[in-house]
């Protein structure tokens, strides 16, 4: 088996169905296996997924939401292939997508993430490439006035291109990632997982790139939508961010852009 594709899903029914539809419309050359984890979901998303009585698709129906990085870990132990493909359900994969990552991965043997180009529902190019934040970026994009040091961006042109970490929606994990990084750090629940495993790969001397030429449609935020929870995500987002950068570091960064929007205003 060349390629598992790990599809995560709470509560997006029509979205995973979609994204599906997208993978057999649009499948690679070689051998795949699509994992679908469902947290739990209330609206009926494992029974629809099984009735479509695909042979390669599996379906690990989980009794609470455990969020992403749980999400993952478990597709990625279930898995057969070689590479792993993590894609969030929000997503439509176009023609020739997945040969395109997995054959750059094959070939760029220090890869070990491979992030794709996505694209919003318009066809424009979505930002999904981060520098690491650190205290430093922050005091230069928000006491300084360093425009984007801190913020998502896409390289321009159409070559790929290293870049220190991109966005989990379409993220494929090469074999030697998984071997010296091994599965996503289960501390974060949502959010802050993908910075934290890019940064993995660079500190065990792989790299992460970013392929244009792979495109992948994404609606953003669809899949983080709280159905069940009440919808206001900074409830993850700063506890994650309190994991990822230590609770010194993630006070500091929140005081300088505190202190900064304070001064605007």
């Amino acid at each position: 088996m060349v390629l598992s594709i790990i599809i995560p899903s709470y509560n997006t029914k029509k979205l995973t169905l979609a994204c599906i539809n997208s993978i057999y419309e649009n499948k690679p050359r070689f051998s795949y296996e699509i994992i679908i984890v469902d947290n739990a979901s209330t609206d009926g998303s494992s029974e629809e997924i099984l009735r479509l009585n695909k042979k390669e698709i599996l379906v690990i129906a989980n009794s609470e939401n455990l969020g992403f990085s749980k999400a993952v870990n478990q597709g990625i132990i279930a898995s057969k292939g070689k590479y792993k493909l993590l894609l969030n359900s929000d997503t439509l994969v176009t023609e020739g997508a997945l040969d395109e990552m997995v054959e750059f991965a094959q070939k760029e043997k220090d890869a070990g993430v491979v992030g794709a180009r996505l694209l919003n529902a318009d066809g424009s190019i979505q930002p999904s490439c981060y520098n690491f934040p650190t205290v430093w970026r922050s005091i230069q994009q928000y006491w300084l006035g360093k425009k984007g040091v801190m913020d998502k961006f896409y390289p321009q042109g159409d070559s790929p291109t290293e870049v220190e970490a991109v966005v989990g929606a379409a993220f494929l994990i090469s074999p030697l990632a998984i071997n010296k990084v091994g599965l996503m750090d289960e501390k974060y629940f949502m959010f802050y997982e993908d910075l934290d495993y890019c940064r993995k790969v660079w500190q065990n001397g792989l790299k992460v790139y970013y392929l244009p030429s792979a495109r992948i449609v994404h609606f953003h935020g669809q899949s983080g939508k709280m159905k069940v929870d009440p919808p206001n995500q900074w409830r993850r987002l700063i506890p994650s961010s309190k994991k990822y950068h230590g609770l010194l570091r993630h006070s500091i960064i929140t005081f300088v852009i505190w202190s900064s929007q304070k001064l605007k205003s």
